[in-house]
């Protein structure tokens, strides 16, 4: 873990040369709280809350930079089971090995998977969807 703690100066040129605007806020904070500021004055200064102030500077004084940095956020969980995601890789298997299909395209699977799962995905989902399965090339389906 980072420790480090910067001096006003460091910080000032950290502030300078930081190119994402959310990172300059958390660095400003610091700098301000460093000053001696109160943690109300910093986010009545800033036009934040409070709980980001306070989040801010606990993670800088616990984790130094590092605890500033944004943490990847999960995202939204596959609306396809385990089950139901082999079962779709089952069918593409079988589809693209016994084609009858001159060209098996992203709206086949579109389709099928509204008509097997109920669950209705637009075609750019289709198509991530099949990425996280292995199938990467278009030409595949």
């Amino acid at each position: 873990m980072d420790n480090y703690c910067y001096d006003n100066l460091a910080l000032s040129q950290l502030i300078r040369k930081e190119k994402s605007a959310k990172m300059r806020l958390k660095l400003l904070a610091v700098l301000h709280f460093q000053d001696g500021k109160s943690r109300y004055q910093i986010a009545s200064y800033l036009k934040v809350s409070r709980t980001s102030v306070n989040r801010w500077i606990s993670n800088y004084l616990s984790h130094g930079l590092h605890g500033l940095e944004e943490k990847k956020h999960p995202g939204r969980p596959s609306g396809l089971s385990e089950s139901q995601q082999v079962q779709l890789t089952n069918y593409i298997d079988n589809i693209t090995e016994n084609s009858k299909l001159d060209k098996f395209k992203g709206t086949d699977i579109q389709n099928y998977i509204d008509r097997e799962f109920g669950i209705k995905y637009e075609i750019s989902n289709i198509y991530k969807i099949l990425a996280r399965l292995g199938y990467n090339s278009p030409s595949n389906y």
